[in-house]
């Protein structure tokens, strides 16, 4: 199996107000987070890729346009824990591109959430 990830950063803030008062996540806060974006495919096109690393741009655009210097509570249905925001990517990432295999979102260096069916 062939794999390829491309990764993407913005800036947001985020409140997980359901959590008790003195969980640090129930303030206010931001974070710089990274979203890397996997794909598979068993063969390669007639190229060489499994898919072209430029075809991914929209994803780009689609996290700056509704995500960076933005509020998340304001722009997700759902607690916008990072384990929450991976399933948004990867399901906004499969809908356009079949060979999406996984969607990893971090909050911090040394934190990672990952959706993978």
């Amino acid at each position: 199996m062939f794999r390829i990830r491309k990764e993407f950063h913005f800036s947001a803030s985020h409140q997980l107000s359901h959590l008790p008062e003195d969980h640090q996540c129930a303030r206010l806060h931001g974070h710089n987070y990274i979203v890397v974006v996997e794909l598979a495919a068993a063969t390669l096109d007639e190229n060489g890729f499994v898919r072209d690393y430029h075809d991914l741009k929209p994803l780009k655009t689609y996290i700056d346009d509704t995500f960076d210097h933005r509020h998340l509570n304001d722009v997700m249905d759902v607690p916008s824990t990072a384990e929450n925001m991976a399933k948004h990517f990867y399901d906004w990432c499969k809908a356009r591109w079949p060979e999406t295999s996984a969607a990893l979102v971090s909050e911090t260096p040394k934190t990672w959430a990952e959706y993978r069916p």
